[in-house]
């Protein structure tokens, strides 16, 4: 395809804590939720063996903690949601549920923990940025000659994250209605609970952090509007984005963030509808510390096994990403960040657990795509560069995506296999950064 080459005006640069933005006309602040030694939990998820709850041992050992339970709700992963009448520390919370799995009756017993944000055409934007995270040989992931033979066009791709706006240059690619699974209105931000309505309404926190319309820019990634004469270009441009909100301020539950993998493939979650169209593809560009949960895992499984692909962001730690959820949990694939010359980008987790890598931003250099100019609340359309493992990800679903419309039979075992037998070799330094880097055409001419 033929690459137009125009001019842009001066961009605007702030570097933020965990991923750095660069705006056209403006741009907000990055999502900021709690860090791990700060975040309390005030919910635990807990499975019963059936006919053997023993709630009365589960009390008395509550009590030596300091705090009571009451049942909240029944989660799609079979476990019961309880809510605390006290937050205790994280810390805390985890050393309850260790003993709560010990108690008689109990299969097991999770801390409801707050998972955060960690982001050929003929679009102007696309070589006058440029979007060099998708066609430089050095640090991109050859997708020009890949949209020779798929553009994505047939399969849907589920963003569980701050949910969408309906940005010009993304608003045709989007299946909706989505889904907002946030319950808590402290989280949701919007006034309500669940509905049949993924907008994002902004997750700003009055004199703490603006809106960073995460959602908005991971969906523009894997699916902006392309070669439309405007914007930006997506990895799978023919591809529909479901958008599934799950992250609203200070991050999400794991409750609400299980439920949503649960439903976006195509499973049952008790009081909300079905989707007709479920997901053959699901991005998460979120995480949290400590090991991965078994109602995390559970439903993790779940979607697998009705033939899901679950591509989720390393961390920006710059750690070892086994200490990370869902970035740790067994059948996802593990995405590490790269920078412009290929190589790590400092702040990538790392390690046994990373599957492969791809362009998430470093230095002067970020992955460019859709955004919001508001701080708070939306304002106008606007398209701005982040870095972090959240951009590296949507770089990989957008492949599985091509791959899938290639070919709808591949399996997500056939399809990690594929990327990683594919994948480019790290033209710079990148250890524990997995197979290499994700290359959109090696894994399409791979595909049967």
């Amino acid at each position: 395809m033929n690459l137009s080459s125009l001019k842009t005006s001066a961009l605007a640069a702030a570097t933020l804590a965990v991923m750095t933005t660069t705006a056209i006309a403006g741009g907000p602040a990055a999502l900021s939720g709690p860090s791990a030694a700060s975040q309390s939990v005030s919910q635990m998820i807990v499975k019963f063996h059936p006919d053997a709850a023993n709630m009365a041992a589960v009390q008395r050992l509550a009590g030596q903690y300091g705090v009571r339970m009451s049942k909240l709700r029944d989660m799609a992963v079979g476990a019961e949601l309880h809510r605390l009448n006290k937050k205790v520390s994280l810390a805390t919370a985890r050393r309850f549920a260790a003993a709560l799995s010990k108690v008689p009756g109990v299969e097991y017993a999770d801390p409801d923990q707050i998972l955060e944000a960690v982001l050929t055409p003929n679009d102007p934007l696309y070589s006058s940025l440029p979007q060099w995270h998708y066609s430089e040989t050095t640090g991109g992931i050859n997708a020009p000659a890949a949209w020779d033979q798929a553009n994505g066009a047939g399969v849907i791709v589920a963003v569980l994250d701050t949910g969408y706006r309906p940005h010009a240059d993304l608003a045709a690619n989007l299946q909706l209605p989505g889904y907002d699974f946030i319950i808590d209105t402290a989280v949701s931000n919007d006034g309500n609970g669940r509905e049949n309505d993924a907008l994002d309404p902004g997750a700003w926190v009055t004199g703490v952090r603006n809106s960073s319309w995460h959602g908005t820019h991971v969906a523009g990634t894997i699916a902006a509007f392309t070669n439309n004469n405007a914007g930006v270009a997506g990895v799978a441009f023919g591809a529909k984005v479901m958008p599934v909100r799950v992250l609203g301020t200070g991050g999400g539950y794991t409750s609400d963030i299980t439920d949503a993998i649960i439903w976006a493939s195509g499973g049952s979650v008790a009081g909300v509808p079905d989707t007709a169209t479920p997901a053959r593809v699901i991005n998460m560009s979120l995480g949290g510390s400590g090991a991965c949960s078994t109602a995390m895992k559970n439903a993790i499984n779940g979607a697998v096994n009705r033939g899901t692909v679950v591509v989720v962001s390393a961390g920006n730690s710059a750690a070892n990403a086994k200490n990370f959820n869902p970035a740790n949990c067994p059948k996802v694939i593990t995405v590490a960040a790269t920078g412009r010359n290929g190589g790590k980008a400092s702040y990538t987790n790392t390690g046994g657990t990373v599957e492969m890598a791809a362009p998430g931003g470093s230095g002067s250099n970020y992955v460019w795509s859709t955004l919001n100019n508001g701080t708070t609340v939306p304002t106008t359309d606007a398209y701005a560069g982040y870095q972090g493992t959240s951009m590296a990800a949507p770089h990989v679903a957008g492949t599985v995506a091509l791959i899938l419309s290639k070919n709808s039979t591949r399996t997500p075992a056939q399809i990690l296999s594929t990327l990683q037998s594919t994948a480019r070799p790290f033209p710079a330094a990148c250890s524990g950064c997995g197979a290499g880097i994700v290359d959109a055409n090696a894994a399409l001419l791979a595909t049967p």
